[in-house]
């Protein structure tokens, strides 16, 4: 399958997904906790990866699934495999948004060959923007896109990408004060793919954090990123990998002091 297909796969499924999702947003639903109070699941997230899986299985039935939710119906893998074709997908990213009514979620597929990724869409049916690479550039509304010209570190608006446990929450809060000390705003939005997506279109200069993220979190948005001309990195300021233990992603123009920051 090349390339251009798998972006077609991609957007077929990340529609059919917003879909479902926004059936139930902002409706009565089942809301559980996972490992923390605040680590929520509704019964859309684990119908949108169902059919997530289910879709991209009967075009690309040799690639793995790997996604979020631990479904015991639908085969799924939590991290990517070393070799092979994958399908990434985040079935609602920012699920806390999702179920007190907040329109920031969306649902997030990427495909990956040989352990990199060559294909994502980020769909946020509730804001109406889609945002979307291959492998010639980023696309917001099917409109090219492109990371910011913003060059001042004290004019950096970043968003910090943390979880819920009380170690992230300390680590948030080091970072928020590196933040206003050292560049310009913070932005908070409870949903790692809106963060990164923000940066592929110049709405943000950078997303950081000093944890490794779930590839379902991530790939996608890295390589929207990377697609329209930004640079991400883990914390030393290596080329960044779904198993670094940290992002710095930026629009390139002081990357160099973002590394010195937050390393």
């Amino acid at each position: 399958m090349d390339v251009a297909t798998r972006l077609t796969l991609a957007h077929e499924a990340a529609r059919t997904g917003a879909a479902v999702a926004e059936g139930g947003f902002r409706g009565e639903f089942t809301v559980e906790s996972k490992k923390r109070k605040l680590d929520s699941v509704t019964e859309f997230d684990r119908e949108v990866q169902r059919r997530l899986a289910t879709l991209l299985r009967e075009d690309d039935p040799d690639a793995a699934i790997v996604g979020e939710e631990d479904l015991r119906d639908v085969e799924t893998h939590s991290t990517i495999p070393d070799s092979g074709d994958a399908w990434i997908v985040d079935p609602i990213d920012g699920t806390n948004n999702f179920v007190v009514g907040n329109r920031i979620w969306g649902v997030a597929v990427s495909a990956v060959e040989g352990g990199d990724a060559v294909a994502a869409v980020n769909e946020f049916p509730a804001l109406g923007d889609t945002y979307a690479a291959a492998d010639d550039g980023t696309t917001r509304n099917g409109e090219p896109c492109s990371v910011s010209d913003t060059s001042d570190p004290e004019t950096f608006t970043i968003n910090p990408i943390y979880g819920l446990s009380a170690h992230h929450r300390r680590k948030l809060s080091e970072y928020v004060d590196t933040i206003a000390s050292e560049f310009g705003d913070s932005r908070r939005f409870g949903s790692s793919q809106f963060a990164l997506s923000s940066v592929a279109a110049g709405e943000l200069d950078a997303a950081v954090s000093g944890i490794r993220l779930a590839p379902w979190d991530t790939v996608g948005g890295v390589h929207l990123i990377r697609q329209a001309g930004g640079t991400v990195t883990d914390l030393d300021g290596e080329p960044w990998t779904p198993t670094s233990a940290g992002i710095i992603a930026s629009n390139g123009e002081a990357h160099d002091e973002l590394v010195a920051a937050f390393d």
